[in-house]
């Protein structure tokens, strides 16, 4: 049997990650555009590989001595323009600050040169009983050169 490359975590462009996306049918409603829910599924794999990339996986993050765990407790989401069954997108991703257990993230969705959706995000990290906790050592380092200075 041919073995399979592994899925793409997408790519960095400067300090942006960038995660193709491809629409399926599955991801639209009825009218055959994207269902709006879908957006942030979009979003959540382009939050995901950017961590990923740089060596901070979720798994990891559950496995530490103090497991800690991501969510969202903002998101101001723009809708511009709709995706449809096929399209190619890109989900770019730019992880801004980190502000005590709060991660601000900037995020867009195109198709091609249009901007189809933004988002900017507030993401905490918490431990297993949903308390917040200060980002772990380990992905405050990992995140410092991606940040906005």
């Amino acid at each position: 049997m041919t073995a399979l490359p592994e899925p793409t975590a997408g790519a960095f462009e400067g300090r942006t990650h960038l995660l193709p996306v491809r629409v399926y049918y599955e991801d639209t409603d009825f009218t055959g555009l994207v269902y709006h829910a879908n957006y942030l599924r979009y979003f959540e794999r382009g939050r995901s590989d950017f961590l990923r990339l740089i060596s901070i996986g979720h798994a990891e993050l559950l496995d530490q001595a103090e497991p800690i765990a991501f969510v969202v407790t903002r998101m101001d989401t723009r809708f511009r323009a709709a995706a449809r069954i096929d399209d190619a997108l890109v989900v770019r991703t730019l992880y801004e600050a980190i502000q005590g257990p709060r991660l601000i993230i900037r995020q867009t969705i195109t198709r091609g040169d249009q901007v189809l959706t933004q988002a900017d995000v507030e993401a905490a990290c918490i431990d297993l009983k949903g308390r917040p906790r200060r980002p772990p050592e380990a992905l405050r380092n990992a995140l410092a050169s991606w940040l906005l200075p």
